[in-house]
Formats: structure tokens, C-alpha cells, sequence
């Protein structure tokens, strides 16, 4: 007599559930094949570590005596973080509205009826690599800033010739403050991506997650220097990229506006991203995809 066919292999037997690990490995193969991941990420390195030295380059080279006292020699060399944050939206947005695109979220939340879970798993994935991205384009940045630095070129135009001087203002990674600022720029690049996360899994549209990203972290900024001068002070340091910049610098201040402290900055700009990812969460279990 033949023994009876074990569970496991009798018709209608259910498969074991992913695990959570199955799906971190499943997110990263999906962000992997995705063909704009590649590009936009070479475009994230390019764009940052070249405007960051272009703009590096134009201030070590165009001082003034009376500008020395705001010259941050970190946020000076990493300031093309600013347009890195626009690229690495692009993939945080594209991570998820790819899925409801092509349909293929229904698949998704099929294996994985856990959708909280799914989303937890694809903002995990999403990090790492925006904090690879970020840390990696923020300390190649920071080492060519410096070198700008050590010889910084000082114009005094107050005499009827202009007088040039030389200066060291180069900073090293053991100053106070500067490893944390350079790690802090890698930090600050991850927490755009999973924001642009957040909203694409609220918008489920990847133009509108894109141009939401983009208004937030970069037009609103500019848009507030507009305010009257009583409110700018007050107001933009609150905004979501002034706060989380505070986080790669080691210095107080922008220009005339005091900064939110380093961690306390950064702390706000992580609190618009949770309030994100939090309404998408509660979006995800009500939407029927």
C-alpha cells in the first residue's frame, strides 16, 4: 500500500506566509529591476558631488572679510545635498506608484494582505539605499570641499586696491561637529526619499508624488524667503528642508535666520515624514488597493 500524500503536498494545502525577510528580499529585487532606479541614482551622485564643488569652489574663491564670520566650511561643500534631495524623491516616489501603475500592487497585497507590513518593508529597502547614496555623496563632497578651503581667497575691497589674502579654512572629519554633520548629510538624503515614499503610497500617482516632493522640499523654501521679515525668522526654520539641514552644518545660522539645533532640526524633519508615512499607512488599510 502507498502512504497517504503528506499535508504539505495535498491539494488546497495553504503556503507557508512570507516572512518579513521574504519580503525585504522581494522589495529589493523589485527597486533592483527597475530600470530609473539605476539612472536616478547616478544622476543623485552626479548632481550633488558636482554642484556641491561648483558651489564649494565659488565661495572659497570669492570671500570678504565681512563674510568669514558665516562661512560653514561643511555646509559649503555639501550644499548640493539640496538638489540630491530633488533626484532621491524621484526614486523614494517611483519605489510604490510603479506597483499601482502597472497593477501589479494588487499581486502585492494578494500574497502580502498585510499592507502596513508591505509598506514597512519597501520604506526599509528605500532606506538603505538613500542612506548609502546619501553618506556617499556627502563625504566624497566634503573631502573635495576641503580642498577648496585649505586655500581660501579672501578680497578686501575696502582700500582703493583690492587686497587678496590666503586662508586655511579647511575643517577635518575629528573637529566638533563635523563627522556628525557629514553622516548627518547621508541621514538628510534618506529622510527625502522615504517622504517621497509617503507620498506616493498617498497619491498612488507618480507625477503628482514627484511634483508634491518637490514643492515641498524645494519650491515652499524658496517661496518663504518672500515672507515678511518678523515671520521669516520664526517660520523657516520650521520647514521641513531649513529643519533637516540643520543636521549638516556646524554652524547656528543661515545667512541672518538662527537654525534649529543639529538633532532637533533633523528630529522635525523626521516628524514630517512619520506624519507621512502614518497617514499613508492608515490609507492603505482603508483604500481597496
Amino acid at each position: 500500500m502507498k502512504p497517504a500524500a503528506s499535508a504539505a503536498g495535498a491539494p488546497g494545502a495553504r503556503a507557508a506566509p512570507l516572512t518579513f525577510g521574504g519580503m525585504l528580499r522581494s522589495e529589493w529585487t523589485k527597486i533592483r529591476s527597475l530600470r530609473s532606479t539605476l539612472w536616478t541614482l547616478v544622476a543623485t551622485v552626479v548632481l550633488t558631488i558636482g554642484t556641491s564643488a561648483l558651489l564649494a569652489w565659488a565661495v572659497s574663491a570669492h570671500l570678504e572679510p565681512s563674510f568669514l564670520a558665516d562661512v560653514d566650511p561643511v555646509r559649503d561643500s555639501m550644499s548640493g545635498l539640496m538638489f540630491g534631495q530633488l533626484t532621491i524623491a524621484v526614486i523614494g516616489a517611483v519605489a510604490i506608484t510603479s506597483e499601482y501603475s502597472t497593477g501589479t500592487i494588487r499581486t502585492t497585497f494578494t500574497v502580502v494582505p498585510r499592507r502596513v507590513t508591505v509598506l514597512t518593508a519597501k520604506l526599509t529597502v528605500l532606506a538603505c539605499v538613500a542612506l548609502a547614496c546619501g553618506l556617499f555623496c556627502s563625504f566624497v563632497s566634503f573631502f573635495i570641499g576641503q580642498g577648496f578651503f585649505a586655500n581660501a581667497t579672501v578680497t578686501d575691497r575696502d582700500g582703493a586696491a583690492d587686497t587678496v589674502t590666503h586662508l586655511d579654512l579647511h575643517v577635518a572629519l575629528s573637529d566638533p561637529g563635523v563627522l556628525r554633520a557629514v553622516i548627518g548629510g547621508g541621514l538628510y538624503l534618506a529622510a527625502g526619499g522615504l517622504l517621497a515614499l509617503a507620498l506616493g503610497a498617498l497619491l498612488r500617482n507618480t507625477a503628482a508624488a514627484i511634483s508634491t516632493a518637490i514643492g515641498l522640499l524645494f519650491v515652499v523654501p524658496l517661496l518663504a524667503n518672500f515672507l515678511p521679515a518678523a515671520w521669516e525668522s520664526h517660520v523657516v526654520k520650521w520647514l521641513p528642508t531649513n529643519a533637516g539641514s540643520a543636521v549638516w552644518t556646524i554652524r547656528p545660522t543661515d545667512g541672518d535666520n538662527p537654525m534649529l539645533g543639529p538633532w532637533t532640526g533633523y528630529g522635525v524633519f523626521v516628524a514630517y515624514v512619520l506624519t507621512a508615512l502614518l497617514a499613508a499607512a492608515v490609507l492603505l488599510r482603508r483604500r481597496d488597493t
